[in-house]
């Protein structure tokens, strides 16, 4: 009984030991990049705004893959969908506000459309690969009607969005045309996203997707109606998608139909896995570490980084299976276990 007793404070105070360290690191990571651009300037100022919305995509994978047990392939579908809403409000409205409601917008059809679709097949007890089928179809769907649709999308030639500016209503705007402004814009967004989701998967709503994880069938027996969560999650996934794709397209000045592809959706896989896929901030740091490496291969072995890429993802998936903060934490955790 004493051993019992005392390994339940011990357990406790592992997770909570587990809490601060987390929380400190992403003050720091945050810090980090918060000060980055008075250290450096050019390229690297520029693309990493685009990278750290790549970290809010491999958040929103994160959630449902590491937190719920769903591994889907349509976060890019979401996310090319929010950049296209994004691009079509800016050229109806024209006026600065217009990037406030097209974020909005593409925030609230990537929940909705995400709502509709886990829905339907939540209730219909869709799991594992029969769902990682049907998210994988949404994205060749989404990429296919961009083609499709040229004389709205532009087709493979892309779409052209503005830079937003921040608007102040008869106070004026101000333009975000230059790197470092749009920098501290994205940066802020991304933390948030990053606060609030993890205070959520730290409650009620976070226990039980890990029920739902571990044993649906038992979560079930509980009384709890999974399909319900699971809904809620894919569509909490589905906004971060669509919210990162509009702050992309606005920043980038450009979304294409590959936004949405097959290939992209599984390049955020690859991120989150190699990262880990049990820790926001480890996700969010795949986003941007494991792309600009990506991004880096490319450039100097256009042949071949997709397949070191997938060389990657084979290790992690055999070897390493909660990934890199998976192979920390088991470092950093007592002899002995809690």
């Amino acid at each position: 009984m004493t051993t019992t007793s005392s390994a339940i404070p011990a357990g406790r105070a592992g997770r909570s030991r587990r809490l601060l360290t987390e929380n400190a690191a992403a003050v720091a990571v945050f810090a980090i990049l918060g000060v980055l651009p008075l250290l450096f300037g050019g390229y690297v100022i520029y693309i990493l705004p685009q990278y750290m919305l790549y970290g809010v995509l491999a958040m929103s994978l994160a959630l449902m893959w590491g937190y719920a047990g769903i591994l889907s392939f349509g976060q890019a579908a979401f996310f090319a969908l929010g950049g296209y809403t994004m691009g079509l409000v800016m050229q109806a409205i024209g006026a600065p506000e217009a990037a406030y409601l097209g974020i909005l917008v593409a925030a609230t059809i990537g929940a909705a459309l995400a709502a509709l679709v886990g829905y339907f097949l939540f209730s219909a007890g869709v799991r594992d690969t029969y769902f990682v089928i049907v998210t994988l179809a949404l994205s060749i769907m989404v990429e296919q009607i961009a083609v499709s649709q040229s004389q709205i999308t532009g087709g493979w030639n892309g779409m052209f969005v503005d830079r937003m500016d921040l608007a102040f209503g008869p106070l004026g705007a101000v333009s975000l045309w230059d790197d470092w402004a749009i920098y501290y814009v994205v940066l802020p967004v991304v933390a948030l996203v990053y606060g609030v989701l993890r205070w959520q998967i730290q409650g009620p709503f976070g226990k039980i997707l890990a029920g739902i994880r571990e044993n649906e069938d038992r979560m079930v027996a509980l009384g709890f109606r999974t399909p319900l969560y699971k809904t809620v999650a894919f569509a909490v996934s589905g906004a971060m998608c669509g919210l990162a794709g509009a702050l992309y397209a606005t920043h980038a000045s450009f979304v294409s139909p590959s936004l949405g592809g097959v290939l992209f959706s599984t390049e955020i896989v690859v991120w989150v896995a190699i990262a880990g896929r049990q820790s926001l901030l480890a996700a969010l740091l795949g986003g941007i570490v494991v792309a600009s490496l990506s991004n880096y291969l490319s450039s100097v072995a256009p042949e071949y980084w997709q397949l070191f890429l997938g060389l990657l993802f084979i290790l992690a998936i055999v070897f390493f299976r909660g990934g890199v903060a998976g192979v920390f934490a088991q470092l950093g955790r007592p002899r002995g276990g809690e």
